[in-house]
């Protein structure tokens, strides 16, 4: 029970912080001059969870799954180079250590018998959740002020609801592990109408980020769209005769995004795509729909 909460706990963070750090980091860049305040919150947050996550990087070396290493949603060979370029580009200081760290991680091995290490990790599981309690009322008072007219940011409104569900199911995931729950039991179908709904809408952003003159992407992020919205309609009405079926069709349409994802973060990487995405944002959702695809994979 020991190493199950403390391994779950790592794997949790080492997806979600950095996740949770580049969303601080896309609000901190959309800001015009004038939302200094914003910038200097979004700014804190992106440092709060820089240091979690590099926290939880020390910890985890030999203390997480093969599957996980592998998956490519820690980082994928796009990461660094995509934090070098982002921070050339809005001069926002990334730390990329933590990043050639996560590259050089090794599989579980270690003992979990150590008192101390729980207490450590039960110490993090609760900074995170007063850091997302924190964030998430800042992107909601940010969401409020955009639909009021009261603020300006390069981020769509949709964009920062997706971002504060996100969020949300992290903060979820803590308070169930702090409680003694085992988050890797969560209902199949709820995961995927959650993760549909996120890819769905990576294919909207995409979409409307993407040079007009591009209309050969944008026609393929626009179907991708109308693929998951699909699934979508799919996963509410699955049963337990369909559900097997529903997520091998799942499957098969994250790997070919998937491979979208990766094909455009490197275009964005090279500059051989137009477009106002930045190379990190490009690598986020590659991220995500690597945690995904392992995810299904698993419950496949």
């Amino acid at each position: 029970m020991k190493q199950n909460y403390i391994q779950t706990s790592l794997e949790l963070h080492i997806f979600f912080a950095r996740i949770m750090k580049e969303h601080s980091l896309f609000l901190q860049a959309g800001f015009m001059p004038i939302g200094n305040d914003y910038i200097c919150e979004a700014q804190w947050y992106k440092g709060e969870f820089e240091k979690l996550l590099s926290d939880v990087v020390n910890l985890s070396n030999c203390r997480i799954c093969q599957n996980i290493l592998d998956s490519g949603e820690i980082v994928t060979r796009y990461t660094f180079g995509a934090e070098k370029k982002t921070s050339e580009l809005t001069g926002i200081v990334i730390d990329t250590n933590i990043t050639l760290q996560e590259l050089n991680l090794q599989p579980n091995g270690y003992s979990y018998s150590d008192t101390r290490l729980t207490d450590y990790v039960c110490y993090l599981n609760n900074r995170a959740i007063q850091l997302l309690d924190g964030l998430i009322g800042l992107k909601e008072r940010i969401l409020r002020d955009v639909l009021s007219c009261k603020l300006f940011t390069a981020n769509y409104p949709l964009l920062l609801e997706h971002i504060i569900r996100e969020a949300k199911l992290y903060r979820q995931y803590v308070i169930m592990l702090q409680s003694g729950q085992d988050i890797t039991c969560e209902d199949r179908k709820q995961v995927e109408l959650f993760w549909n709904q996120i890819m769905m809408e990576h294919a909207l952003f995409i979409r409307g980020l993407l040079d007009p003159t591009e209309e050969q992407l944008i026609t393929t992020a626009d179907n991708f769209a109308k693929e998951y919205q699909k699934l979508l309609d799919e996963a509410r009405n699955m049963t337990d005769e369909t559900i097997k079926t529903i997520t091998d069709k799942t499957i098969t349409e994250t790997v070919k995004y998937r491979d979208f994802k990766k094909a455009g973060a490197e275009g964005i990487l090279g500059c051989d795509i137009r477009s106002i995405i930045l190379p990190l944002l490009a690598d986020h959702v590659l991220r995500e729909a690597n945690h995904y695809l392992r995810i299904l994979k698993e419950d496949s």
